[in-house]
């Protein structure tokens, strides 16, 4: 045998153990204490471990763990606890979500889903024993001047606490109270007109006994007394100030009389949002065609559950209520921002000011195209600055059209993008059973850090899992090929 170095395949020439073909060699895994003794022939995954199992990481087969907060609270990967997901339909955004919300009820976390349009997440939080509020044409009401427990929660709090709560909740019915004129007008209230429904709401806070409707601060701009008078600038003369607030009456009264609207906000509210438990809003009556009325209910349950939120963080702050940390799920969010301008400061101010500890944030939409379709180009820089501000970005399948949009944002390699770019394609046809397959990219998904490169990973439901989602609208898979799911980890809802 000829005393030369080997080559990559062996010594060449027959008998001398040539080889054409070299089969890849068999991988295992297995933990630190498993594995210890194998050095150097043991290699770490490099796949985060902290946080709510979400699959498999498609290039390693490493598990990959991930949830907002866990990746700022304990992990410290992220500056702050926020996630945006962008997808095209039906590749699984809200499946990938819904596994996040399901793990973190178990760390204790409170889901919060504001707004449920289809619904996704419906059957999970009243499997996790949550309430369910239904919103829609005759299928109940949300008032927008309802202070919550913010009231309550004043009484018992005392000095600088029940002032910031005070304005805190003031801050958000003048926010939601503008911006439900702005989705009637497709355009914002004027600054005078803003100023005059400040100065109503606290006017009304003062003569109202009770928790007032839209109807009561109607009256209040309508009876113009002094202060009202005073800072819409009348100079003194009633029928000045008739003029000056034609246009917010006018709008006012196509809140409370039932118009594009409808009557949802024009009541109290029917079911109270409760804080010690999941909470989700079905929306799902609404038709889409109501593009105004989806937005404003989603902006309403928006407004509704963050200042919720809030009241329970000053509570926990004082020692009065025990901390309770919350995921809240923001969906369908071009909806919102495309119902009128001015629409993503308001969505801005709402989000903003729940930026604190343990309270963790997941935005969905399709595309960047969603974002950036807005008319105005203020609007849509403040759009960008969604994404820009999450701790954490998760892609699905996206064409390739969106790719500079998309990395003007998130900084992707091209390998990256050729990824998401390959995930977006349409699903084959099955000649044997004569059926479309799986699209290629259905559960697939990019997680994205600031510049660090992405983790690709791939989420598969579980037995249980399929229980509570809608295999036949996401997940589309050959029922016959499913195991049965296991009776012994059913999940029961209590009521």
């Amino acid at each position: 045998m000829s005393n030369k170095n080997p080559t990559p395949r062996g010594w060449p020439g027959p008998a001398a153990g040539y080889s054409t073909y070299l089969q890849a060699p068999q991988e295992w895994r297995g933990t630190t204490v498993q594995v210890c003794g194998m050095w150097p022939f043991a290699a770490g995954t490099g796949s985060p471990m902290v946080g709510v199992p979400i699959g498999r990481n498609i290039l390693s087969g490493a598990t990959l763990c991930c949830d907002p907060i866990s990746w700022f609270m304990r992990a410290k990967l992220i500056s702050n606890p926020s996630m945006f997901v962008l997808g095209r339909p039906g590749l699984g955004k809200s499946t990938v979500v819904r596994r996040m919300a399901l793990g973190l009820a178990g760390y204790g976390v409170q889901p919060l889903v504001l707004g449920d349009l289809k619904p996704d997440y419906k059957d999970l939080i009243e499997a996790l024993g949550g309430q369910v509020i239904q919103l829609g044409r005759g299928r109940g009401h949300l008032n927008v001047l309802d202070p919550g427990e913010s009231r309550k929660a004043a009484l018992r709090l005392t000095g600088k606490a029940r002032e910031a709560i005070r304005a805190d909740a003031h801050g958000r019915r003048l926010t939601m109270v503008s911006a439900l004129i702005s989705i009637m007008r497709s355009a914002p209230p004027t600054d005078r007109e803003e100023t005059i429904i400040d100065e109503a709401l606290k006017v009304l806070d003062e003569r109202h006994p009770g928790t007032p409707v839209l109807r009561d601060l109607l009256k209040v701009v309508q009876d113009a007394p002094d202060r009202v008078r005073n800072v819409a600038l009348d100079r003194g003369s009633l029928d000045r100030y008739r003029q000056l607030t034609e246009g917010l009456e006018a709008s006012l009264i196509g809140l409370v009389g039932g118009g594009r609207l409808g009557e949802i906000f024009s009541e109290q509210t029917d079911n109270p949002m409760k804080m010690d438990r999941p909470v989700v809003f079905d929306v799902s009556s609404i038709d889409d065609s109501e593009t105004n009325l989806q937005a404003a209910v989603l902006l309403a349950c928006w407004s509704y559950g963050f200042g919720a939120v809030a009241v329970s963080q000053a509570l926990a702050d004082a020692g009065l209520e025990p901390r309770r940390h919350y995921f809240v799920i923001l969906d369908e969010l071009w909806r919102v921002l495309r119902a009128g301008r001015g629409l993503v400061d308001r969505v801005d101010a709402l989000t903003r000011l729940n930026r604190q500890r343990g309270v963790g944030t997941a935005m969905i939409s399709h595309t960047m195209s969603d974002l950036l379709a807005l008319e105005h180009p203020e609007d849509r820089m403040k759009a960008k600055g969604f994404v820009e501000r999450s701790g954490m970005v998760v892609c699905g399948g996206l064409p390739r059209a969106e790719m500079a949009s998309l990395t003007e944002v998130v900084p992707m390699s091209e390998q990256e993008q050729n990824m998401l770019i390959g995930w977006q394609d349409p699903p084959a046809w099955d000649p044997a059973t004569g059926a479309e397959t799986a699209p290629p990219g259905r559960g697939n998904f990019l997680v994205k850090v600031g510049g660090r490169p992405g983790i690709p990973v791939h989420v598969d439901l579980t037995s249980v899992e399929r229980e509570i989602n809608d295999t036949n609208k996401l997940w589309k898979t050959d029922a016959a090929k499913l195991p049965p799911p296991d009776p012994a980890t059913r999940i029961v809802a209590h009521g």
